[in-house]
C-alpha cells in the first residue's frame, strides 16, 4: 500500500498541529496507483452509468453466473466463512433486499426470493462523505470507486453504506483456500488486494475503460438476453431508459435519499 496507517496518522496529528487548517491530511500525499489508472480514463460524455435488473428474466442459475463471473475476474476471494465474507455481488433474499417495501399482502411469488444485489453507485453515496482519505470517491459518470492502496481499513464507509455492499479483509485475501483466477500472475484481471482493506463493486470500472460490459450483464445475457441491461441514464435513447419507460421499477431503500442507480423490474 503506498500509505501505512502509521504514516497517515502521524501526517493527520502534524497537520492539526502546525495549523495547515481546513486542508485535509489525504491533500498532502499522492493518488493511490488505482485511483489514478481509472481516473485517467477519458469521459467522451456527461453520462450517468446505472443498471435494470429484470427479475421476470432472471433466475438462481443466472445469479450464479453473475456471481462466478464477477468474482473470478476481480480475484475476489473465497474465505470460505459468512463471517469473513468477501463479496461484490451476491443473492437476497426479497424480504431483506427491499425491507421497506415488503408487507405481508406481497405475492407469495416473492416470499424468499433471490435478487441479485450489489452496490448500487448512488447518485448521493454517504460512504463518500465520510472516508476520510478518499479512497472511495464518484466519478462524474457517476460510479463510485474504492481505491485499495489508499484504504486505511477505518470501516467508515461500511458503517454509513445503507446496502451492505462493502466487505472488509480481515485476513490475507491472498491466502484464501480457494484461488479463484488461478491464471493472475500472467494474465492479470485485477489486482488483488491486502489485509486491513476494503473492497467493493465498481460496475466493471476497468473494463468500461475498454469498451467492454461489466461481467455480470455478459454472463447473464448468455443465457438470458437482457436480463441485465447496462446503460446511460441520461440518455433518454438508451436501452436501459427504454425498460424503465416500459415497465414498473423498484429500487432498493429509496426513502433514504442515496437515489440508487440499480433498478430491479417486478
Amino acid at each position: 500500500m503506498g500509505m501505512d496507517r502509521r504514516r497517515f496518522l502521524k501526517i493527520a496529528g502534524l497537520s492539526a498541529v502546525m495549523g495547515l487548517g481546513g486542508k485535509a491530511a489525504f491533500d498532502l500525499f499522492a493518488p493511490g496507483e488505482l485511483e489514478a489508472s481509472v481516473k485517467d480514463v477519458p469521459i467522451t460524455a456527461v453520462k450517468k452509468w446505472g443498471m435494470v435488473v429484470d427479475m421476470s428474466k432472471m433466475d438462481d442459475e443466472i445469479m450464479e453466473k453473475c456471481i462466478e463471473a464477477c468474482h473470478r475476474i476481480h480475484n475476489v476471494p473465497n474465505i470460505g466463512n459468512l463471517k469473513d465474507e468477501i463479496k461484490w455481488i451476491w443473492k437476497e433474499i426479497y424480504e431483506h433486499t427491499f425491507p421497506g417495501q415488503h408487507h405481508q399482502y406481497v405475492s407469495e411469488a416473492y416470499h424468499g426470493r433471490n435478487f441479485l444485489v450489489f452496490c448500487n453507485h448512488c447518485t448521493n453515496p454517504p460512504c463518500c462523505r465520510v472516508c476520510p482519505t478518499k479512497a472511495t470517491w464518484q466519478r462524474e459518470d457517476g460510479i463510485v470507486m474504492m481505491d485499495q492502496h489508499r484504504c486505511i481499513g477505518c470501516r467508515f464507509c461500511m458503517a454509513a453504506c445503507p446496502f451492505g455492499a462493502r466487505s472488509f479483509n480481515y485476513g490475507d485475501p491472498r491466502k484464501a483456500p480457494k484461488e479463484l483466477n488461478p491464471d493472475f500472475p500472467t494474465n492479470p484481471a485485477y489486482p488483488t488486494r491486502t489485509k486491513g482493506v476494503v473492497e467493493k463493486c465498481n460496475l466493471c470500472a476497468e473494463r468500461l475503460a475498454k469498451g467492454e460490459v461489466p461481467a455480470c450483464m455478459e454472463a447473464a445475457n448468455k443465457i438470458k438476453e437482457d436480463s441485465l441491461v447496462f446503460g446511460d441514464l441520461d440518455d433518454p435513447d438508451s436501452k436501459v431508459r427504454e425498460l424503465l419507460r416500459e415497465h414498473y421499477s423498484i429500487r432498493r431503500k429509496p426513502e433514504l435519499g442515496t437515489e440508487p442507480n440499480i433498478y430491479y423490474i417486478v
